[in-house]
């Protein structure tokens, strides 16, 4: 049995009867397929080190998996699939209630930093070798040493390519990457049965296939498109005003105007990652009967969404060069995927409940929000002063849009 800290506070089920079941909802919903979650947790008093072994595992891909979303959000265009990563797991969070389906990738993601590490050390001894060599090259290039430098070196990157290469064919284990004679030992016998291109070629498919890229990239795609209708047009007018002319009254109705877009936006994107839905991006009534249902889990989770959005909008004052740009998408990935499970969970438990929680309340959570949204706006507005990017910042939103713009 999952804890789930949005209910923990939760009161009764309320007064009024709904008139569209929820469980309908999570019925069509829950035909995606379902998270790979790997091996259990072993018994820790029966079997010590294996639960210690599964730990490791457990924590060694879950800075795999962050570092190679902070990547790939870094990359135009791939940071779609990123942006649909998140949505998944908030989608698949939202459907189960538990916190174990938050990472749809966890399973194969030791297998992601086990090929970076095994990479990294192979191409990181080769480039310290050629410094060397190109060293000896500057001081002496025409001396028989510095020839026979230059002919290791080339040896040493071919073989290094056939190693890396076997290892990759092996599955890209740890271990493979550092045991070259085993993996001479496996060509052989792959060789020898004829069936080298088969097994490396089911490898690389299995691969690849877990990773589920063009799901994840279009599930992305949607969920842009779809914030980014509802908040281009309050933006536009918000960026029309400086604070110093008449102008800042556009800028004042559009302001209040992003202020209700955001705060029923959390729930439209998780209605599209449960459903995998464009149109579930515009059914603001649905965001608003799930509100009704579970109005503290909405209020607390909409306000961290936010919150958790702030430190980027501070990274942005002075932006790193690009190859450096993964810092910055580390940050929002620790930050923005924490507040999408938590959406994910208000959202889901949103369905579950039969009947809208008491009217007080609701309106506390609502003019709670409100306020809160106020100030974000409030704050948003003047981003556009500090950041690098101007006015342009005001339009990135990356709580809902891409970990960095295009």
């Amino acid at each position: 049995m999952s804890f789930d800290p949005l209910s923990a506070a939760e009161p009764g089920d309320g007064h009024r009867q709904m008139t569209v079941s929820p469980e309908a909802e999570i019925a069509a919903a829950s035909s995606t397929r379902p998270a790979d979650h790997g091996p259990h947790l072993p018994n820790p008093l029966r079997h010590p080190l294996r639960a210690m072994g599964w730990l490791v595992s457990r924590l060694f891909g879950l800075a795999s998996l962050i570092l190679t979303l902070s990547v790939i959000a870094a990359i135009p265009l791939l940071n779609f699939f990123a942006l649909g990563y998140l949505l998944e797991a908030e989608g698949r969070v939202a459907r189960s209630g538990k916190w174990r389906d938050a990472f749809p990738l966890l399973s194969i993601a030791p297998r992601i930093g086990s090929i970076a590490l095994g990479l990294g050390f192979w191409i990181l001894s080769l480039r310290l070798f050629s410094l060397y060599v190109a060293d000896a090259q500057m001081i002496d290039a025409t001396s028989a040493v510095t020839g026979r430098l230059r002919i290791i070196l080339a040896i040493s990157a071919a073989l290094i390519t056939v190693h890396v290469c076997l290892a990759l064919a092996r599955g890209g284990g740890l271990l493979c990457f550092f045991r070259p004679i085993k993996n001479a030992i496996w060509l052989r016998a792959r060789l020898r049965h004829g069936d080298y291109w088969i097994v490396a070629g089911e490898q690389l498919r299995a691969f690849l296939a877990a990773f589920r890229l063009k799901h994840h990239f279009w599930l992305g795609v949607r969920g842009y498109v779809g914030a980014a209708v509802w908040l281009f047009p309050p933006t536009a007018l918000l960026a029309v005003g400086d604070g110093r002319d008449a102008r800042t009254l556009v800028s004042l109705a559009g302001g209040l105007w992003l202020v209700f877009v955001l705060s029923w936006l959390p729930f439209l994107q998780a209605r599209l990652a449960t459903e995998n839905r464009l149109a579930a991006m515009f059914e603001p009534r649905a965001a608003i009967n799930c509100f009704k249902r579970a109005p503290f889990a909405w209020a607390l989770s909409t306000i961290l969404v936010y919150a958790l959005a702030l430190p980027l909008y501070l990274l942005k004052v002075r932006l790193p060069p690009q190859d450096a740009m993964w810092l910055a998408t580390l940050v929002f990935i620790i930050s923005i995927y924490p507040a999408r499970i938590l959406i994910g969970l208000a959202y889901g438990r949103a369905l579950r409940k039969q009947k809208q929680a008491w009217y007080d309340l609701t309106w506390l959570c609502r003019a709670t929000v409100l306020a809160a949204l106020v100030v974000f706006v409030f704050l948003l507005f003047f981003t556009q002063g500090i950041g690098e990017h101007g006015k342009r910042t005001l339009f990135e939103h990356h709580a809902f849009l891409l970990p960095w713009p295009l």
